[in-house]
């Protein structure tokens, strides 16, 4: 039997300034995923730094920090059957540019000619990273024993 996965997914600043958050969610839902937990993010500099740490000391890490922290963020978990996996191929490719057509970053999301990529949402790469970030961002779930 298939296990359940869960995957963070960010609607990012852009995304939430251009009213996209539905339309990220519908995308999921769509899909067969399920939202177990949404929450609208007030940033904070802590809460992204600890999120993108591993870009530290990187020439694009401040650029990426002043975007995340330019308004809010939605955070959602989603979970499913190879949700981290497949999410990311619904998100489509990094650069808004080249992202295929009928993913969410090739359909809403264009370059921005900005130091950093605007491309609307985020998605975990891996289980481990999953686990990671949404402590980071539920840290309300660790006491429940999600």
């Amino acid at each position: 039997m298939a296990s359940i996965e869960r995957t963070l997914v960010l609607v990012k600043p852009d995304g939430v300034r251009r009213g996209l958050v539905g339309e990220v969610i519908r995308r999921i839902e769509t899909k067969g995923y399920e939202i177990s937990e949404l929450k609208l993010i007030v940033p904070t500099r802590e809460l992204f730094a600890t999120h993108y740490a591993e870009h530290e000391g990187k020439p694009f890490f401040e650029p990426l920090l002043e975007f995340m922290l330019s308004g809010p963020s939605v955070a959602i978990i989603a979970q499913g059957n190879r949700v981290i996996e497949g999410f990311r191929k619904l998100a489509g490719t990094t650069d808004p540019t080249v992202a295929e057509p009928g993913t969410i970053r090739g359909d809403l999301a264009r370059d921005q000619g900005t130091k950093v990529v605007q491309n609307i949402v985020h998605g975990s790469d891996s289980v481990e990273s999953a686990n990671r970030e949404i402590a980071i961002f539920f840290p309300e779930l660790n006491s429940k024993g999600h």
